[in-house]
Protein backbone atom coordinates (compact mmCIF):
# COMPACT_ATOMS: atom_id res chain seq x y z
CA UNK A 1 0.00 0.00 0.00
CA UNK A 2 1.06 3.32 -0.91
CA UNK A 3 2.47 4.84 2.41
CA UNK A 4 0.73 8.03 1.72
CA UNK A 5 -2.67 6.92 0.99
CA UNK A 6 -1.82 4.65 4.09
CA UNK A 7 -1.07 8.01 6.05
CA UNK A 8 -4.34 10.04 4.96
CA UNK A 9 -6.18 7.14 5.90
CA UNK A 10 -4.65 7.22 9.42
CA UNK A 11 -7.00 10.11 10.10
CA UNK A 12 -10.35 8.90 8.11
CA UNK A 13 -11.34 6.36 5.47
CA UNK A 14 -10.80 8.23 1.79
CA UNK A 15 -11.20 5.72 -1.13
CA UNK A 16 -8.44 5.54 -3.79
CA UNK A 17 -10.51 7.26 -6.29
CA UNK A 18 -10.59 10.40 -3.69
CA UNK A 19 -6.77 9.45 -3.00
CA UNK A 20 -6.09 10.11 -6.74
CA UNK A 21 -8.19 13.56 -6.88
CA UNK A 22 -5.62 14.87 -4.26
CA UNK A 23 -2.49 13.51 -6.05
CA UNK A 24 -3.62 15.43 -9.19
CA UNK A 25 -3.59 18.79 -6.77
CA UNK A 26 -0.86 17.89 -4.99
CA UNK A 27 3.40 17.52 -6.50
CA UNK A 28 6.51 16.08 -5.45
CA UNK A 29 9.43 18.26 -4.65
CA UNK A 30 13.27 17.69 -3.04
CA UNK A 31 13.50 21.00 -1.30
CA UNK A 32 16.85 22.04 -0.43
CA UNK A 33 18.59 22.71 2.99
CA UNK A 34 17.76 26.41 4.95
CA UNK A 35 15.23 27.68 2.41
CA UNK A 36 11.73 29.38 3.19
CA UNK A 37 8.69 28.01 1.54
CA UNK A 38 6.46 30.64 2.89
CA UNK A 39 7.93 34.01 3.98
CA UNK A 40 6.12 36.46 6.21
CA UNK A 41 4.36 38.93 4.35
CA UNK A 42 3.99 36.68 1.28
CA UNK A 43 0.62 35.50 0.35
CA UNK A 44 0.74 31.79 -0.22
CA UNK A 45 -1.41 29.32 -2.12
CA UNK A 46 0.38 26.49 -0.95
CA UNK A 47 0.41 23.74 1.95
CA UNK A 48 2.67 20.54 2.34
CA UNK A 49 2.58 17.66 3.15
CA UNK A 50 6.65 16.71 4.77
CA UNK A 51 7.36 12.96 3.95
CA UNK A 52 11.12 13.55 4.82
CA UNK A 53 13.00 16.17 6.44
CA UNK A 54 12.37 18.54 9.31
CA UNK A 55 10.95 22.54 9.14
CA UNK A 56 10.42 25.00 11.02
CA UNK A 57 8.01 28.14 10.76
CA UNK A 58 9.54 30.94 12.74
CA UNK A 59 8.33 34.93 14.02
CA UNK A 60 11.24 37.40 12.79
CA UNK A 61 10.76 40.61 15.06
CA UNK A 62 11.83 44.06 13.26
CA UNK A 63 15.81 44.08 14.64
CA UNK A 64 15.75 40.35 13.17
CA UNK A 65 15.32 38.15 15.67
CA UNK A 66 13.79 34.67 14.80
CA UNK A 67 11.60 33.35 17.28
CA UNK A 68 10.76 29.51 16.37
CA UNK A 69 7.23 28.93 17.40
CA UNK A 70 7.66 24.65 15.79
CA UNK A 71 9.46 22.26 14.25
CA UNK A 72 7.91 19.55 11.96
CA UNK A 73 9.07 16.12 11.10
CA UNK A 74 7.53 13.00 8.66
CA UNK A 75 4.81 12.82 8.23
CA UNK A 76 2.78 16.35 8.56
CA UNK A 77 1.15 19.11 7.14
CA UNK A 78 3.19 22.71 6.95
CA UNK A 79 1.91 25.64 5.84
CA UNK A 80 0.46 28.87 7.24
CA UNK A 81 -3.17 28.49 7.35
CA UNK A 82 -4.43 31.20 9.28
CA UNK A 83 -3.13 33.14 5.93
CA UNK A 84 -4.52 30.72 3.92
CA UNK A 85 -7.88 30.46 5.27
CA UNK A 86 -8.17 34.31 5.90
CA UNK A 87 -6.51 35.06 2.00
CA UNK A 88 -3.89 37.07 3.83
CA UNK A 89 -0.56 38.01 4.01
CA UNK A 90 1.32 35.10 6.53
CA UNK A 91 2.88 36.49 9.73
CA UNK A 92 5.35 33.47 10.03
CA UNK A 93 8.20 32.63 8.19
CA UNK A 94 8.10 28.50 7.18
CA UNK A 95 11.92 27.30 6.08
CA UNK A 96 13.47 24.14 5.45
CA UNK A 97 16.26 23.27 8.05
CA UNK A 98 17.49 19.94 6.28
CA UNK A 99 16.60 18.76 2.89
CA UNK A 100 13.21 17.88 3.10
CA UNK A 101 10.50 15.76 0.09
CA UNK A 102 7.33 17.02 0.23
CA UNK A 103 3.93 16.94 -1.76
CA UNK A 104 3.29 20.38 -2.85
CA UNK A 105 -0.56 20.90 -2.62
CA UNK A 106 -2.86 24.11 -4.13
CA UNK A 107 -4.97 25.14 -1.05
CA UNK A 108 -8.26 26.61 -3.85
CA UNK A 109 -7.98 23.61 -5.43
CA UNK A 110 -8.11 21.78 -2.09
CA UNK A 111 -10.99 23.85 -0.79
CA UNK A 112 -12.92 23.41 -3.96
CA UNK A 113 -12.27 19.50 -3.90
CA UNK A 114 -13.50 19.71 -0.64
CA UNK A 115 -17.29 21.53 -1.83
CA UNK A 116 -17.17 18.30 -4.51
CA UNK A 117 -15.67 15.22 -2.70
CA UNK A 118 -17.18 14.73 1.02
CA UNK A 119 -14.74 11.91 1.98
CA UNK A 120 -12.05 14.74 1.17
CA UNK A 121 -13.88 16.98 3.01
CA UNK A 122 -14.03 15.10 5.81
CA UNK A 123 -10.24 14.20 5.58
CA UNK A 124 -9.80 18.38 5.62
CA UNK A 125 -11.47 18.53 8.85
CA UNK A 126 -9.45 15.65 10.81
CA UNK A 127 -6.38 17.15 9.36
CA UNK A 128 -7.23 21.01 10.66
CA UNK A 129 -8.58 19.31 14.16
CA UNK A 130 -5.43 17.62 14.16
CA UNK A 131 -3.48 20.60 14.05
CA UNK A 132 -5.35 22.42 16.43
CA UNK A 133 -4.85 19.47 18.70
CA UNK A 134 -0.46 19.74 18.40
CA UNK A 135 -0.98 23.15 18.74
CA UNK A 136 -2.85 23.27 21.71
CA UNK A 137 -0.19 20.56 23.35
CA UNK A 138 2.49 22.99 22.05
CA UNK A 139 0.82 26.05 24.13
CA UNK A 140 0.30 23.57 27.26
CA UNK A 141 3.81 22.14 26.78
CA UNK A 142 4.99 26.44 27.18
CA UNK A 143 3.22 26.85 29.82
CA UNK A 144 3.55 24.01 32.28
CA UNK A 145 6.77 22.48 31.59
CA UNK A 146 10.69 24.32 32.54
CA UNK A 147 13.03 24.33 29.82
CA UNK A 148 14.79 21.72 30.76
CA UNK A 149 11.39 19.33 30.48
CA UNK A 150 10.86 21.14 26.71
CA UNK A 151 13.88 20.06 25.77
CA UNK A 152 13.65 16.38 26.97
CA UNK A 153 10.39 16.04 25.13
CA UNK A 154 11.84 17.77 22.12
CA UNK A 155 14.44 14.87 22.28
CA UNK A 156 12.08 12.43 22.61
CA UNK A 157 9.70 13.79 19.51
CA UNK A 158 12.85 14.59 17.60
CA UNK A 159 15.81 12.10 18.81
CA UNK A 160 18.72 13.07 16.70
CA UNK A 161 17.56 16.85 16.65
CA UNK A 162 20.94 17.93 18.33
CA UNK A 163 22.82 16.71 15.59
CA UNK A 164 20.25 18.20 12.49
CA UNK A 165 19.83 21.78 13.61
CA UNK A 166 21.55 24.71 14.75
CA UNK A 167 21.36 24.88 18.53
CA UNK A 168 20.43 28.32 18.10
CA UNK A 169 17.19 27.57 16.42
CA UNK A 170 16.76 24.46 19.54
CA UNK A 171 17.49 27.18 22.23
CA UNK A 172 14.81 29.95 20.35
CA UNK A 173 12.35 26.68 20.49
CA UNK A 174 12.28 26.41 24.08
CA UNK A 175 12.18 30.28 24.74
CA UNK A 176 15.86 29.85 26.00
CA UNK A 177 19.20 31.47 25.39
CA UNK A 178 21.99 29.19 23.57
CA UNK A 179 23.74 29.60 27.33
CA UNK A 180 20.98 28.19 29.38
CA UNK A 181 20.59 25.64 26.63
CA UNK A 182 23.84 24.92 27.05
CA UNK A 183 23.72 24.20 31.06
CA UNK A 184 20.79 22.07 30.17
CA UNK A 185 22.64 19.80 28.35
CA UNK A 186 25.54 19.95 30.47
CA UNK A 187 23.63 19.11 33.13
CA UNK A 188 21.97 16.22 31.36
CA UNK A 189 25.82 15.13 29.99
CA UNK A 190 24.31 15.39 26.67
CA UNK A 191 26.83 16.68 23.87
CA UNK A 192 26.25 16.53 20.40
Amino acid sequence: MNPNFAYINSFINVSEESFVKLQKISAFKNLEANKPIAKAGDITSKIYMLVSGLMRVYLSTENGKEFNKNFFMPISFVGSFTALIQNEPSKLTYETLTECKVFEIDFNKLINLCKQDIAISNLYNKIVEHIFIKYEERQIELISLDAKHRYLALRERIPDIDTLIPQYHIASYLSVTPVQLSRIRKKLNIRH
